[in-house]
């Protein structure tokens, strides 16, 4: 048990902090409310820990040392942050009652896959912590990861829908969804860049 705690601050750091997770969950809780955003915050949690399972049992590090599939999947993730983007600019500015365009329980988990900072995370503990193909191990940190993923990503949907109300201005509102679509893009774009 000596390894629950670093993994959980390890964890929760790496969850807590912005990213395209989290804007995305804060986003939809401002356009769609905190309950809509719980499939996506669902699908992010599930979809994460099926990366650290595949990293840490060896399938996502063969993945991850194929430098031609790797660069096919950042180009994905890439693609796939910038649609992310482009679906928060256009979203509409009052909360919807139904299940219209928001982002749900598969973009949550499809991110995870292409998502380079749920690679780093992955790949970063399973490396700092040498749990490669050490079952108990990485079963514990999968543990750890669905409540602090659940946790933090819920706290950015929940902060999302409380802001709601300093949005009531439509222009206000749709200032809000223009820069955090353009900040996710500006990430694609750093992403591109810098890798």
């Amino acid at each position: 048990m000596s390894l629950f705690l670093p993994m959980f601050i390890y964890a929760f750091s790496m969850g807590i902090t912005p990213g395209p997770n989290n804007l995305i969950a804060l986003t939809t809780g401002v356009n769609y409310g905190f309950k809509k955003a719980l499939p996506f915050t669902f699908g992010v949690m599930i979809g994460f820990n099926m990366l650290l399972a595949l990293v840490g049992f060896g399938i996502g590090g063969l993945i991850a040392e194929n430098a031609t599939i790797m660069s096919i999947l950042s180009y994905i993730g890439i693609g796939f942050i910038c649609y992310m983007g482009y679906k928060i600019i256009v979203a509409p500015t009052e909360i919807k009652k139904a299940d219209d365009s928001n982002p749900g329980f598969f973009h949550g988990m499809a991110l995870q896959l292409v998502n380079p900072k749920a690679w780093t995370a992955c790949i970063g503990g399973i490396a700092a912590f040498n749990i490669a193909g050490n079952t108990e191990a990485i079963l514990l940190y999968m543990a750890i990861s669905i409540f602090v993923v659940l946790f933090c990503v819920g706290v950015w949907a929940y902060a999302g829908s409380k802001i709601t109300r300093f949005l009531q201005d439509q222009k206000n509102h749709e200032l809000f969804n223009i820069i955090m679509g353009s900040s996710l893009i500006l990430l694609a774009l750093y992403l591109l860049i810098t890798g």
